[in-house]
């Protein structure tokens, strides 16, 4: 096995072609056929299915494909660095929840970029299921990963199986999010039920291992109302909550001048008994880089201001 090796599975894997992929490397059929069956013979894996409609990956392959990425991502990286002669770069990436403490250290974090090396800085809100995918292929070296803590085990054992490193930041419970005229805000205490008449704002793609979709709404939605809007993008939930103000969300704790810029107040709920984990999850063998340290030093610092 060998450089090329990884690149030719790599091209084949993107464009699901054999012939697309030897016209891309320019090299003929027959010679990237062999290559790649030399490949797996070394590695007594097969890494591709034929068939007439095309190339599949196999599963033993898609793992084997997350490790060639990452190895010829690295080796690009190395050539253009030094045969541009340019500066090391700046590499940093992150997949988080939506979560605006963490937005707020992010931001602090920011501020510890140099502006004198090149920088290539990636910063991602998703899901959980997004999150753990993006940091075993590589494409993002941390993440942090949300859940109600009775769906710990699940999650542990996806980390040990993908071989992720995972240590907890914080645990807290949701809080009620609402405009400051929503009919509830000046409630002296509010419990689950007093939430049936309205409209609750949520996120559109919750995600817990091995459990179907469907169970995982149950436990996250709450049980007392019938009307949700899904919203995917954070930003927009804030403006839905300020524009339709017989509605809510559940969130992690949040900022206070965030509330006053959108004319939104944060109240407890008597009687929620859901408590939720962040998780700081990398790959196991990954070493954790200056940039890393400073972005998670900026995650704490926010967790001890805001929770």
């Amino acid at each position: 096995m060998n450089i090329l090796h990884l690149k030719y599975a790599v091209e084949i894997a993107n464009t699901k072609s054999i012939s697309r992929a030897a016209e891309n490397l320019y090299m003929g059929q027959p010679n990237l056929s062999r290559a790649i069956k030399e490949l797996e013979e070394s590695l007594n894996i097969t890494i591709f299915n034929r068939t007439p409609k095309g190339i599949t990956v196999t599963p033993e392959g898609e793992e084997f494909l997350q490790y060639a990425r990452r190895i010829v991502n690295q080796v690009d990286e190395v050539e253009e660095m030094y045969k541009s002669g340019r500066k090391s770069k700046q590499n940093f990436s992150v997949c988080v929840p939506r979560a605006s403490y963490i937005s707020y250290a992010f931001a602090e974090f920011a501020k510890s970029i140099k502006t004198d090396i090149p920088a290539d800085v990636f910063y991602k809100e998703t899901n959980s299921s997004r999150t753990i995918s993006n940091v075993i292929k590589g494409e993002y070296n941390l993440g942090i990963v949300r859940f109600q803590n009775t769906f710990e085990r699940y999650f542990k054992t996806l980390f040990e199986e993908k071989r992720l490193n995972a240590e907890i930041i914080t645990d807290f419970k949701y809080v009620l999010l609402m405009s400051k005229h929503h009919p509830l805000a000046e409630k002296e205490e509010i419990y689950c039920k007093d939430l049936a008449p309205y409209i609750e704002v949520t996120h559109a793609d919750p995600y817990v291992p091995s459990l179907p979709l469907i169970d995982v709404k149950k436990e996250e939605l709450s049980k007392y109302v019938d009307k949700h809007i899904y919203v995917f993008e954070r930003g927009s939930q804030f403006e839905i909550l300020h524009e339709v103000e017989n509605s809510f969300m559940w969130v992690s704790p949040i900022p206070s001048d965030l509330c006053e810029k959108y004319g939104l107040v944060a109240r407890e709920c008597v009687d929620t008994q859901k408590v939720y984990m962040d998780v700081l999850i990398y790959r196991n063998g990954y070493k954790l880089t200056e940039l890393d340290n400073a972005f998670i030093t900026a995650v704490c610092a926010a967790k001890r201001k805001y929770i």
